[in-house]
């Protein structure tokens, strides 16, 4: 340890270590909102290219990068290696740079996104109508969501369903018919309220998780390139 402060070395150790683990976090809070079921099957039955989930796709990814990245670190502290160190540096930077790059292009389509939101649960009104495989699975994943969220039908309530109704009815059932949220529909007591401004919310719920660890792990990119450059240089004049 001749020539490097130990201090730093084990500082930049147990900084590459808390940075692994929370890769390790990211990663499995990605794939948590990734597989959770609240409208991501609603928002896209068949189409991918419109599922506003692509963020965090582009989380998981992080997350596993970042998991690689903190054990190089680990790796360039503790064997005081100048490669490992700088491979460390310009990984993170990058990511920092493509955060903060996704962070503008975001902001910039805020409204595109929005509008190809509204876009794909309009169209897929028209899924509640019909009798294919494809419309049955997006049927199935709205009446879960109907069930939980206490909704029905998608933009304009229960008429939504159209011939479908009596089947599904079940999962928008209210509890008792004199509860100010319920209308009578075809016989049934329903919720009256649509479910798309609660899918909008689910939306915007994840959307805040991901803006969080990102600006969460921006301070600490900034600290593990301070940490890197600093202990690079140390072992570079020993």
């Amino acid at each position: 340890m001749a020539g490097v402060s130990g201090c730093l070395k084990y500082s930049m150790f147990i900084f590459n270590f808390l940075f692994w683990l929370c890769g390790i976090v990211i990663l499995a809070i990605a794939i948590w909102v990734r597989v959770s079921k609240d409208g991501q099957e609603i928002l896209s039955p068949g189409d991918a290219s419109t599922n506003p989930y692509v963020s965090v796709n582009i989380l998981i990814a992080v997350g596993s990068v970042i998991m690689i990245l903190g054990f190089l670190g680990c790796c360039g502290a503790v064997k005081e290696s100048r490669c490992m160190l700088l491979l460390f540096f310009i990984g993170l930077l990058l990511i920092l740079l493509l955060q903060v790059a996704a962070g503008i292009l975001g902001a910039t389509f805020k409204s595109e996104s929005e509008r190809i939101l509204n876009e794909t649960l309009y169209e897929n009104v028209k899924l509640l109508e019909a009798a294919d495989n494809d419309a049955k699975a997006f049927q199935k994943a709205l009446a879960e969501f109907q069930e939980e969220f206490k909704c029905c039908g998608l933009v304009n309530g229960p008429a939504d369903w159209g011939n479908n109704f009596q089947q599904n009815s079940k999962s928008c059932a209210c509890p008792s018919p004199s509860d100010s949220s319920c209308t009578l529909y075809d016989g049934k007591y329903v919720y009256k309220q649509p479910c798309i401004s609660l899918i909008k919310d689910v939306v915007a719920k994840h959307i805040l998780i991901v803006i969080g660890i990102a600006f969460g792990l921006a301070v600490i990119e900034i600290l593990g390139l301070v940490f890197s450059m600093v202990l690079y240089c140390q072992i570079g004049n020993k």
